[in-house]
């Protein structure tokens, strides 16, 4: 057993005996700290969660001790290449354009700053604290940037509604948070109101997933669910669309519809889809959602068998608790930016997102396995407990290369995805990081475009 899967296992209510079921090397995503570990049990929880839904879905006994279950292959390239889906896709050949201009690591009057701005509304937010007019490109903020206090910075670009964090050696994250919580939690619930289906390659056949998050760890989730065969609706603002890329990248079995929920008409249709629905997951910073009714305590209370879950960046309490943030600014602020520094002096970063992909296959295992066990419940993943998880398994004395099989490295190094003809035109998109043995190869990205689906359940 590894690093980091017992904890899982443990955190979703799987017996963590069920481990030794899993196989297959470490996939290659070279790090001083141990991310290859990490990936692979991530997605070894969802996988073990996947083999107990099918389980319950076809009848099958899952009390087998693990010595006499079948086991479990993980196969290290598609892990790798799923982790690292925004370096490896293409459209017409091209990489796709992840990163805005605005977002990324800038030098501050005292240390250095890590920003995100992806989405047009929190270019705005930092803008604006910048004293910057709405056309300044990144020489203008990294020049602002320069003569500002990096902690200063951070905390009046989060009151402008925007994304900055200071970055942190991991002892000073560590003084600030106090104690870490556990990447992932569970709470079970009583009888779920689900019915899983009976077909053998898609176990959660009949299952309806209402999707309300964005780029990647909620997304990657609800991805997995939709490839074990649940009916996966993603609802959107239409006044907050999402770049071509993010969708491209993980909408792969989703239908996406746009409700406003400020129109009497459209919040009337979404709360019929969420009184039809089976598991609810969301994204946004907690209490974002309050007003309409859709924290998870909330939904709990008003559709009674339901599961909810949460991908949140902060853990819970202090003044960062409710803040929003995604998983660079977590590398960022938690300490792992500072390890992963080539020279101890410019930030570094992990070889993928990896606390957002690792985060949204122990979402889904989370959900999957209270879906096999018939229980409604809520599920919550932490980005900043999978980070502190990471950070206290410890850093290696060199870039971590060394414990990679190099033909692995060398593999994934060079892959590009096979481009299919699509409305965008030759699209190259990574699978999942996860394919069963029992289930077949579901072939090229063919899906609908974002919010041309209507709001409703096949």
């Amino acid at each position: 057993m590894s690093s980091f899967v017992g904890g899982f296992l443990r955190g979703i209510g799987l017996p963590q005996e069920a481990a030794a079921r899993l196989s297959g090397p470490r996939p290659p995503l070279p790090a001083r700290l141990p991310v290859s570990d990490l990936a692979r049990d991530a997605v070894g929880a969802f996988a073990l969660a996947a083999e107990a839904a099918r389980d319950a879905a076809t009848g099958k006994s899952p009390a087998r001790p693990p010595e006499r279950a079948e086991p479990v292959g993980l196969d290290p390239i598609r892990i790798a290449a799923s982790f690292r889906s925004d370096q490896l896709g293409r459209l017409d050949g091209q990489s796709p354009p992840v990163w805005a201009p605005l977002s990324g690591f800038f030098p501050a009057a005292d240390g250095w700053v890590r920003t995100h701005a992806n989405y047009p509304w929190h270019a705005a937010a930092l803008r604006a604290v910048l004293g910057l007019g709405p056309d300044a490109g990144g020489d203008a903020v990294a020049a602002a940037i320069a003569e500002r206090g990096a902690h200063e910075l951070e905390d009046a670009v989060f009151r402008a509604g925007g994304l900055a964090v200071a970055v942190r050696e991991p002892d000073a994250w560590a003084a600030q948070r106090g104690a870490p919580t556990a990447p992932i939690r569970v709470d079970r619930a009583g009888a779920a109101r689900a019915v899983l289906g009976a077909d053998p390659e898609r176990p959660l056949d009949g299952v309806r997933v209402l999707d309300l998050t964005r780029v990647i760890a909620g997304p990657v989730a609800t991805r997995a669910l939709a490839g074990l065969g649940a009916d996966v609706l993603r609802v959107d603002s239409p006044v907050r669309p999402e770049p071509l890329w993010q969708w491209l990248d993980t909408g792969r079995g989703k239908r996406s519809s746009l409700l406003d929920l400020e129109d009497r008409a459209d919040r009337s249709r979404f709360a019929e889809l969420l009184a039809e629905a089976d598991v609810v997951v969301t994204g946004a910073r907690p209490g974002a959602l309050a007003r309409f009714g859709l924290e998870p305590e909330q939904i709990a209370e008003s559709q009674p068998g339901i599961v909810t879950a949460r991908v949140r960046a902060w853990a819970p309490g202090g003044d960062w608790g409710e803040r929003r943030g995604f998983d660079s600014l977590v590398q960022a602020a938690s300490g792992i930016a500072a390890v992963e520094s080539a020279d101890r002096e410019n930030p570094g970063k992990l070889p993928a997102q990896a606390l957002d992909h690792s985060g949204g296959a122990l979402l889904a295992a989370g959900i999957t396995a209270l879906l096999a066990e018939r229980n409604a419940g809520a599920v919550e993943v932490t980005l900043e407990s999978i980070g502190r998880a990471l950070l206290a398994a410890g850093a290696a004395a060199s870039t971590g290369a060394g414990f990679i099989e190099p033909e692995l490295l060398s593999a994934v190094g060079g892959f590009v995805p096979e481009a299919a003809p699509s409305r965008w035109g030759a699209l190259g998109i990574v699978g999942e990081a996860y394919l069963p043995s029992w289930q077949s190869d579901p072939g090229p990205w063919a899906g609908s475009a974002f919010g041309e689906d209507p709001p409703r359940w096949r």
